[in-house]
């Protein structure tokens, strides 16, 4: 299952997160999301994980303070929405 966590404090580090999400199962993927120009944090990731592992952190973690901030996490959502970039050729 594919978690977003969000709401991070831009303060919060990459491995701070991953060391939080560890507590609940083993990691199949994370994508720390920075912003393409400063390189700085975007206050959002996303983690997959075995779905029972994915549940267990939902459970613990959505609602909870990390870093001075109440974060959210729970199941992915697709983006079918999303712009798609035009190709100039």
């Amino acid at each position: 299952m594919k978690l977003y966590i969000g709401n991070l404090s831009f303060n919060s580090t990459e491995n701070e997160v991953r060391t939080l999400l560890e507590q609940y199962g083993q990691l199949q993927s994370f994508d720390w999301i920075t912003d393409r120009e400063t390189g700085r944090s975007r206050g959002f990731c996303f983690a997959e994980m075995d779905n029972a592992d994915a549940d267990s952190a939902i459970k613990a973690l959505n609602g909870t303070e990390f870093g001075g901030r109440t974060i959210k996490v729970n199941e992915a959502r697709p983006n079918n929405n999303r712009r798609r970039r035009q190709s100039w050729y």
